[in-house]
């Protein structure tokens, strides 16, 4: 058997990027639909880089725990399962999708053909559930104004050992798990508020993006409360956007 080749979850972040979610239809040749594409999509992927050498073109596909037992039954990653919706302070809710598309480039109209050429595959074999299109905003900034991405983990081999599969799951090394948030922020009231109320939100200056010192910080703060730890040792994740 040829050596898989691992697929792009631990580059770099790029300006621009789409992420498409699908359920199959329960009809048989929606799932040998699905299939073939997946063996066509590393050709369908450099058709659209050839177009711009620099364009850092990427799609890494996923599918749902679900969805991967119906597709190929059989061996599963260990710590794959349906997600369970969390109830606490805010909910998480559940929400459909068999397929993921997480397609990435410097420039959105290299992601909007690369989803052209997916759905053409694949529209008659499936429903959209959500198409999100996401970009950088000024200076490398969220939409809340905020420096993006400043703790992900940095360099290519501490990102392949924060998201990539290793030797505990061999038989899907490199393979990666996805969980897919998304929040909605009411921006009209969140420019209302001070700047060092903002900055205290977040546990960083907003102008230069330095991390609050942990005496200054609220126990609210974002970096607080999604900080995730176990035992002594800090878990690092990678934000895919």
């Amino acid at each position: 058997m040829a050596t898989p080749t691992l697929q792009s979850v631990a580059t770099s972040l790029t300006r621009a990027a789409i992420f498409l979610v699908l359920t199959i239809s329960p009809r048989g040749e929606a799932e040998h639909a699905v299939k073939d594409l997946f063996a066509d999509l590393s050709a369908l992927r450099r058709t659209v880089g050839f177009r711009n050498f620099i364009g850092h073109s990427s799609c890494v596909p996923g599918l749902e725990s679900a969805a991967r037992d119906r597709l190929f039954p059989g061996r599963r990653p260990k710590k794959q399962h349906p997600f369970v919706e969390l109830h606490g302070v805010h909910h998480a809710v559940f929400a459909p999708g068999d397929l993921v598309f997480h397609i990435r480039a410097v420039r959105q109209d290299m992601c909007f053909e690369m989803a052209a050429l997916i759905m053409g595959r694949l529209r008659a074999f499936t429903t959209v559930v959500a198409e999100v299109q996401s970009f950088k905003y000024f200076d490398d900034r969220n939409l809340i104004g905020f420096g993006d991405g400043t703790q992900n983990p940095e360099g290519a081999a501490v990102a392949a050992e924060a998201a990539l599969i290793g030797d505990e799951d061999a038989d899907f090394a490199g393979g990666s798990s996805l969980v897919i948030q998304k929040y909605l922020h009411d921006l009209d009231a969140w420019n209302t508020l001070p700047i060092e109320t903002q900055e205290k939100i977040v546990g960083r200056k907003k102008l230069s993006n330095v991390e609050l010192a942990d005496s200054a910080k609220s126990p609210y703060a974002y970096n607080i409360l999604n900080t995730v730890t176990r035992g002594d040792r800090q878990t690092s994740i990678l934000p895919g956007r």
